[in-house]
C-alpha cells in the first residue's frame, strides 16, 4: 500500500503536523504530497494519521493572555505545585474539604449540538434574554455540588449567603474548608473576605486567566451537553428545572460520568500555542 512508503518519513511528517495541524484529511493529503511526493487516497491517509496517533478533535479555548506571557505560565505552574496540589492531597486523605467555585449564567435559547438524524434538526430560538444563574461549589471527592441559584444576578450579598450554605453543609465534618475561585469582583471584596473569615473558610484565588485550573468549568460544559445542546425548551421553568435536576444528580445518576470527567488532572501551559494554519 502507498502508506507503507511513508514509514521513512513518519517522524518528519509528525513534526510537520504538530506545527501545522491539517483541518481535513484532504489537506493532509496535499501536505504529505508536497513534503514527500507521495499521493495517498483518502482512506490510506486517514489510516496513516491514526497510526501517527492523531484524531479529528475539536479545538479548545484558553484565554489569550494566559499564553502571551511566559511569567503567567510559570505563575500557573507555581500555583498548582505549591498551593493547589498540596490542598488536593489533603482532600484525598480526608483531612480537608476543597471546593471549586464559579458562577454559570445559562441564557435560555438554542444550544446547537450534533445529533444523529434523518434530516437536519432545526431548533426554535427563544425570544428574550431570560437566564438562570447558578453559583456552584464542586467537591471533587464526593462529586456533588452545592449551589445557590437565581434569575437576576450574582453579587457579593448572594455570595455571602452561598458561604453560609457551604459552611452548613460541611459543619459536621470538622475539616477545614478551602474554596478555589477566580478573581470576579463580587467574590473578591471586603464583605466576602470578612464573611469567609467569620465562617473559617479559606479563599484561594486562582492566578489571572486560569480557567484551566478551575475544575468546575468542566462541570458547566457537562451540564450544557447533558440537558441543553440540541434540546428546545418552550417554558423557562422547564429550562431552569432541567439544569437544576442535572446538577442535583451529579453524585448519583451521573457519578460515573463525574469520576471520569472530573479527575484532578490539570492542563498546564509552558509555552505559547502555535497559530493554526489559515
Amino acid at each position: 500500500m502507498p502508506k507503507s512508503q511513508l514509514e521513512p518519513y513518519s517522524e518528519r511528517l509528525k513534526e510537520m503536523f504538530e506545527k501545522q495541524p491539517p483541518h481535513t484529511v484532504n489537506q493532509a493529503i496535499e501536505m504529505i504530497a508536497e513534503e514527500t511526493g507521495i499521493h495517498l487516497k483518502h482512506s490510506a491517509c486517514e489510516s496513516f494519521l491514526k497510526k501517527l496517533g492523531m484524531k479529528c478533535r475539536r479545538c479548545g479555548l484558553v484565554p489569550g493572555k494566559a499564553m502571551d506571557d511566559e511569567k503567567q505560565c510559570e505563575a500557573q505552574q507555581v500555583f498548582h505545585d505549591q498551593k493547589l496540589q498540596p490542598l488536593l492531597d489533603e482532600a484525598k486523605q480526608g483531612k480537608r474539604t476543597v471546593l471549586f467555585v464559579d458562577a454559570a449564567h445559562f441564557v435560555m435559547g438554542a444550544f446547537l449540538g450534533m445529533v444523529w438524524c434523518f434530516t437536519r434538526l432545526l431548533l426554535p430560538s427563544a425570544s428574550g434574554r431570560k437566564r438562570h444563574n447558578v453559583l456552584g461549589a464542586y467537591d471533587p471527592i464526593t462529586h456533588e455540588a452545592i449551589t445557590v441559584t437565581n434569575d437576576t444576578y450574582i453579587n457579593q450579598w448572594v455570595f455571602g449567603k452561598f458561604l453560609d450554605k457551604i459552611a452548613g453543609a460541611y459543619a459536621g465534618t470538622g475539616r477545614p474548608i478551602t474554596l478555589v475561585l477566580d478573581n470576579a469582583r463580587y467574590q473578591k471584596c471586603q464583605s466576602v473576605a470578612d464573611k469567609a473569615k467569620e465562617l473559617g473558610i479559606e479563599l484561594l484565588y486562582l492566578p489571572p486567566y486560569s480557567p484551566n485550573l478551575n475544575l468546575i468549568e468542566r462541570l458547566w460544559r457537562f451540564v450544557k451537553k447533558q440537558v441543553l445542546y440540541s434540546t428546545h425548551y418552550d417554558k423557562f421553568d422547564a429550562f431552569r428545572n432541567s439544569i437544576n435536576s442535572c446538577i442535583a444528580d451529579l453524585g448519583t445518576r451521573f457519578k460515573t460520568n463525574m469520576q471520569t470527567l472530573m479527575t484532578m488532572n490539570f492542563q498546564l501551559f509552558s509555552k505559547k500555542t502555535e497559530n493554526l494554519p489559515a
